[in-house]
């Protein structure tokens, strides 16, 4: 990833993120009351597995089918730690893709500049 964006993904991740303390707020809140929590939970997996579905039936079509699906697991591994394991793993297979076809594309280019230099006539 790039340096920017890995930037922001940890100013995100930070536990000092204003957003994310306002989350742990309420979700402190709702451990505190069970028929909330069942009820959030409950929501939650609703909410994730139709959003997951969702993407599922846009895969076929153009767009982000596989984006929506990937959403839907987050929403999921929010509450649920085996789709939390699975998007972790998405994750890290992702991330070796992306850095995999960057490696790919420098090779290319610097064949294709080098064979370009070679190919040039000199006078």
């Amino acid at each position: 990833m790039t340096d920017t964006l890995t930037r922001e993904i940890e100013i995100g991740e930070s536990p000092q993120n204003p957003v994310r303390r306002a989350l742990r707020r309420a979700r402190a809140w709702v451990e505190r009351h069970p028929r909330i929590r069942f009820a959030y939970r409950f929501a939650v997996a609703v909410l994730g597995a139709t959003v997951a579905i969702v993407g599922l039936i846009l895969v076929p079509l153009p767009g982000p089918g596989w984006l929506i699906v990937f959403l839907g697991i987050a929403i999921l591994g929010t509450e649920f730690p085996a789709a939390h394991r699975l998007g972790q793993w998405l994750k890290r297979v992702l991330a070796k893709a992306v850095s995999r076809w960057k490696a790919w594309r420098a090779s290319r280019s610097a064949r294709a500049s080098s064979s370009s230099r070679m190919d040039t006539p000199r006078a």
